[in-house]
């Protein structure tokens, strides 16, 4: 299997709290991974360890077949990422904001125009970020997490305080890209209808602990073999984690 991101027993404990926990993901190139788990399940962590803003406690991790820390900036490069609510100047255009960043990144001017189109702002690049709807402010952090078309997208809950309409839109954006330009995503949503209609994998998370990784038709089939209902993956996640609760539980107890 041809894995773009794997990590191999990644852990992040803060003092007394251990928020990820010997994780190992296995990630497949061209994918859309959905990585789905409770509030405090240790998503955002394990997102911001790959990102490099903050270290693991131990464990390690490769991107693209580059190793961390040693091949860190390497990897860095490769990686587009969203993490929540973007922000941006609000009184600099659409346009300006993405090219502070292509400036940082050190980008053609090119990919600026590119980045837009891709999310369909390209009419909307010479308006204030302030009159921006909150869906062409998400579209505009997604523009920048595509300046230069990285291989790697990283993206913490995109649709985040969007209406319906504004969810669609993302959603539809988010499936086109793998083939629009071969890219792999691993994103993180509580909207898990959206992200059962996006994605080819998916992960579960709870207390730190992978309790699930596969297609969605592996997971159905795990939950019907263990009894719990498999019609929707709302369903399959809450009765995996119930279920992972209890357990916690009675161990707790012993």
């Amino acid at each position: 299997m041809n894995y773009i991101i794997t990590t191999h027993d990644l852990t992040k404990k803060y003092k007394r709290y251990t928020s990820v926990n010997d994780l190992s993901l296995h990630v497949r190139k061209g994918s859309i991974y959905g990585f789905i788990g409770p509030n405090g399940a240790g998503k955002s962590t394990t997102m911001k360890m790959l990102l490099g803003l903050t270290a693991p406690t131990n464990g390690s991790f490769t991107i693209d077949k580059k190793h961390f820390p040693d091949d860190r900036i390497a990897i860095l490069k490769e990686i587009g990422s969203f993490i929540e609510s973007p922000s941006f100047y609000a009184n600099l255009t659409g346009y300006e904001n993405l090219d502070i960043i292509r400036r940082i990144l050190g980008l053609k001017k090119s990919d600026v125009d590119d980045a837009l189109e891709l999310v369909g702002l390209s009419e909307y690049g010479s308006r204030l970020a302030k009159k921006y709807s909150l869906g062409m402010k998400q579209r505009l952090g997604l523009a920048g997490a595509l300046l230069g078309r990285p291989p790697i997208l990283i993206l913490d809950e995109p649709t985040n305080g969007l209406d319906p309409s504004g969810i669609h839109e993302i959603r539809d954006l988010i499936r086109s890209l793998p083939k629009l330009y071969d890219c792999t995503i691993l994103i993180s949503s509580h909207n898990l209808s959206e992200i059962e209609l996006m994605a080819d994998d998916i992960g579960i998370l709870n207390h730190g602990e992978l309790l699930f990784e596969g297609s969605l038709n592996d997971l159905r089939a795990r939950a019907k073999q263990n009894g719990m209902p498999a019609n929707d993956l709302e369903d399959v996640f809450l009765s995996m984690v119930e279920q992972d609760n209890l357990s916690r539980k009675q161990r707790a107890k012993l």
